[in-house]
């Protein structure tokens, strides 16, 4: 496979476009947000699932690592994405980092719309004397997210050469089934978390790794040969998660994530400030 020159998409395609027409009319939330980035989707997922209305701000939304729009710096200073500008404030006030705007979202719909991607008393899963804890586990799943298998994810997709790319992949399979061992714990100790019960509900730490493990099915399925774990549980728990509606209404289609991503595939130089980090041994931005 050789590198053919594929920019990132600038908009949204599929059901991702749809719900972007969908949330047009200017809300108290505006959503800045590419159409493939991540972090964004963790964010876009967890509005929609939490029903909180937002406007999508997608026409700034590609984020130069050399040209960043004042109005992008203007709520995001590092120039990232997602960010969301709060429009009930005279001047609007701004916020970014994905997992600070979760917890602000949560925060939003506790006054509002009365729903969390928390584990709650009124789970028919949840031992109600263990709420606390599940809650705890939560973290717990989410700190592994964000600490290993997402940086993991890019050291996979961004090495080159066969010995490389075969290291990488065994630390990202050994991250996907840590945190299996962190589901499965959770279903020990507390009666599950998130979607990994059957019928369960849509979860934080479901949300915080929807997006590398959708396109782990397709980029690097496509880029680098993998394979997803094999598993009776595993592969019901994908099931649900892709299909979520709350999920699924955020996704393009895999053209764009492919032609998006050739440029970590073949670690072109600062392709952006997180393929930059992980090149450079750094923490991500």
């Amino acid at each position: 496979m050789i590198d053919s020159g594929k920019v990132y998409h600038r908009s949204c395609t599929g059901l991702a476009l749809q719900t972007v027409e969908q949330h047009a009319q200017d809300q108290d939330i505006t959503l800045f947000a590419t159409c493939f980035s991540p972090p964004v989707q963790r964010v876009w997922s967890a509005l929609e699932y939490l029903e909180i209305p937002y406007k999508v701000r997608e026409s700034c939304h590609e984020v130069d690592p050399h040209q960043k729009s004042q109005e992008l710096l203007s709520v995001s200073p590092k120039g990232l994405v997602p960010a969301l500008m709060l429009n009930t404030f005279d001047p609007p006030r701004a916020l970014n980092e994905s997992t600070v705007i979760l917890d602000y979202l949560e925060d939003i719909a506790a006054k509002s719309t009365n729903r969390s991607l928390f584990p709650r008393s009124k789970d028919p899963y949840i031992n109600c004397a263990l709420l606390s804890d599940a809650k705890a586990l939560v973290r717990l799943q989410s700190d592994h997210i964000n600490r290993t298998l997402m940086p993991a994810f890019y050291r996979y997709l961004q090495a080159q050469g066969p010995e490389a790319q075969i290291s990488a992949g065994k630390e990202f399979h050994a991250a996907i089934q840590s945190l299996v061992e962190l589901f499965e714990r959770a279903e020990r100790e507390v009666g599950g978390t998130g979607l990994w019960v059957e019928g369960g509900d849509l979860g934080w730490a479901d949300v915080m790794v929807a997006p590398w493990i959708f396109r782990a099915s397709n980029v690097l399925k496509h880029y680098r040969g993998f394979e997803m774990p094999r598993g009776t549980k595993f592969e019901a728990w994908l099931g649900r998660l892709f299909e979520h509606p709350a999920f699924k209404k955020t996704c393009s289609n895999e053209e764009v994530y492919l032609d998006s991503y050739e440029r970590y595939a073949f670690n072109r130089p600062n392709t952006s400030q997180v393929a930059n980090a992980i090149n450079n041994g750094r923490d991500l931005p």
